[in-house]
């Protein structure tokens, strides 16, 4: 058995914490010209573009970005926000998100963020339960979504929308505010403030709004700066494509500010591959299923042009690589000499669909998987999972590439302490974690024990203080006769599968453990053809002998992992995937697994009936 408790001494030290915006003041004064934000195609309705005659990307210098803040700044007082005032934000990720976010903490403002995706109900709720006092939003059928909700929102004084050009006319009106009284709000603001209060996405009961100052987002930046320089400096640029409500790439955003980065907004995910090969960045920043989606796509492409057996190998060669870079002697000789000859033939074909400089990526959110941590590594992009929580800011632990358990979400960040309780759930402590979520003292006094934050995650620590996270507390599935097992890595295994895009164990307190399947819809044309059946949906032919058995070789090889009374004994393909459009999924693809239950009742009560 491993430690129960592991901690690494903090990199942030002194009582005073600079506040998130005085970067954007420092980096203009230091570094000008330094590039800060690339806008691929700037929207001529949003916020103004200073051209140069020429069309297409926009750069935005360290200046260009510290004017627009202060501008927008002057017009957020122009329009009465005060200190402590929280505003919503609701917008896919582009630049006018990050310039909103920026000039709001310059004055001492609490930005909401609220998903691009989220429903009126949970847009209400969050504006509600926050009080805030006005949102930007980004369209039409946002603005539309807003306004049917003024009766319940009696705090909610004013609304900007981005794409009818309203930040611009709003930093017109800052036009009557002095310089002076932007600087004076800035320099009011303490780390002590709040800075943001980011809800949950709620994968269980209604999203909790989670308090987070400026002091602890700028101690997990600082500490996690500190120990990935390979990733975070100057020179350094990304593509963020995740949506910036979610707290893991709000912190990538603070992240690229502090050290001077370069960032590409990206809105729209369906064309990300094409961002890639266009600004070819150093690093990207993804949940597990993007990697999951990239390398079932490598392999589909492959058995299309009747390689499947080059992949197979490629992939076999990858994996013994990266595994014997993890040992005392290294790659032997024969195994340099394959996996050179397969980085010609194939590795080499994957990091060019990332641009050609990405070299390394950061996970969170959810188990990446020991195989493609492998595979990814041996094909030269190396994979750093971490761990962490909207609550602690939210980055708690990272592998580094000094540092790397693939299979782990690796050691704590410096300044954070972890302690492994008598049920294996993972408690934290540190300057990262939140003071508590909003207006909900009954959520915050539930969510500590002794000081340390409960996280409902269970885990592990090996004797070196890497963390490896076995399950989710909630989810744990008590069968009939006692069994209790963390569905997530039985899960995991199974999507593993190419032709799977979903998978959801279900068995509390039923007889035995069963699935929930569902079909990756990029995969069944070619899965279709390829097993002559007809052009039909998923839902015509999910209890086809010929489906049925492609997707009992997934199960298969997923119970040879798990002990007899943890295997799965049968399963249901579903008519579709899970979608967040029907409440199924978060916006990081999370399962929502009561809703899933709800919608899928019948075919749950069908995997038992007649026991």
């Amino acid at each position: 058995m491993g430690v129960q408790k592991a901690a690494v001494a903090s990199v942030v030290t002194g009582a005073t914490v600079p506040v998130l915006a005085d970067v954007v003041w420092d980096n203009a004064r230091e570094a000008p010209e330094a590039v800060q934000f690339v806008r691929p195609d700037p929207d001529p309705r949003s916020w103004p573009a200073r051209r140069s005659g020429r069309g297409g990307a926009l750069p935005v210098t360290c200046q260009q970005f510290r004017d627009d803040v202060h501008v927008l700044a002057r017009g957020f007082i122009a329009a009465g926000i005060g200190h402590g005032d929280r505003v919503g934000l609701m917008s896919r990720t582009r630049y006018e998100w990050t310039l909103a976010d920026y000039a709001l903490w310059s004055i001492g403002a609490v930005t909401v963020p609220v998903y691009d995706t989220s429903s009126t109900e949970q847009l209400k709720w969050i504006l509600s339960d926050s009080g805030a006092v006005g949102c930007v939003v980004e369209t039409a059928e946002h603005a539309a979504m807003l306004t049917g909700l003024r009766d319940y929102l009696p705090a909610l004084r004013q609304a900007w929308r981005i794409d009818a050009g309203d930040l611009i006319a709003l930093a017109g009106q800052g036009r009557t505010i002095d310089d002076a009284q932007v600087d004076a709000r800035r320099r009011a603001v303490t780390g002590g403030d709040v800075a943001t209060i980011v809800y949950t996405s709620g994968t269980t009961g209604r999203p909790k709004g989670c308090v987070l100052t400026h002091r602890n987002i700028y101690c997990d930046i600082s500490t996690a700066s500190a120990v990935l320089p390979e990733v975070l400096h100057p020179g350094a640029s990304t593509v963020l494509f995740l949506p910036l409500a979610h707290a893991f790439a709000r912190l990538i955003q603070v992240g690229m500010v502090q050290n001077r980065a370069t960032m590409v907004h990206s809105a729209d995910i369906t064309g990300v591959l094409d961002q890639l090969g266009r600004f070819r960045p150093t690093f990207i920043l993804a949940v597990p299923r993007v990697f999951e989606k990239m390398y079932n796509r490598a392999r589909q492409k492959a058995d299309e042009a009747h390689r499947g057996w080059l992949f197979s190998l490629a992939d076999q060669v990858a994996v013994r690589y990266s595994r014997a870079t993890d040992s005392p002697g290294g790659p032997g000789a024969l195994l340099r000499l394959a996996h050179l000859l397969f980085d010609a033939l194939a590795y080499r074909k994957l990091r060019a669909a990332l641009g050609g400089r990405c070299r390394m990526a950061i996970v969170g959110g959810a188990p990446l998987g020991e195989h493609l941590g492998h595979f990814f590594r041996g094909a030269g992009v190396t994979v750093l999972e971490g761990y962490g929580l909207t609550e602690t800011s939210p980055a708690l632990t990272a592998n580094l590439p000094s540092a790397m358990r693939i299979g782990t979400v690796g050691r704590p960040l410096p300044g954070v302490q972890i302690r492994i309780a008598d049920d294996r759930e993972v408690l934290v402590h540190g300057e990262v974690v939140f003071p508590g979520y909003w207006n909900n003292p009954d959520g915050t006094r539930a969510a500590f024990t002794d000081g340390w934050l409960r996280t409902g995650d269970l885990g592990t620590l090996d004797d070196d203080g890497f963390l490896r996270i076995t399950g989710r507390k909630k989810e744990i599935i008590v069968t009939a006769a006692g069994k209790n097992l963390a569905p997530a890595p039985i899960e995991e295994k199974i999507r593993a599968h190419p032709l799977i895009s979903q998978c959801m164990l279900v068995g509390d307190g039923r007889p035995y453990v069963a699935a929930l399947v569902t079909i990756d819809p990029q995969a069944w044309p070619h899965w279709r053809a390829a097993h002559g059946q007809p052009d039909v949906s998923v839902a015509q032919l999910r209890n086809s002998p010929e489906l049925r058995n492609e997707i009992q070789t997934a199960i298969d090889r997923a119970n040879q992992a798990v002990s007899r009374a943890e295997q799965v004994k049968t399963f249901r393909i579903l008519p579709r995937d899970f979608t967040e459009t029907h409440g199924e999924l978060t916006p990081t693809l999370k399962i929502k697994r009561e809703a899933v239950e709800a919608h899928y009742a019948a075919d749950i009560d069908a995997l038992y009936r007649g026991h």
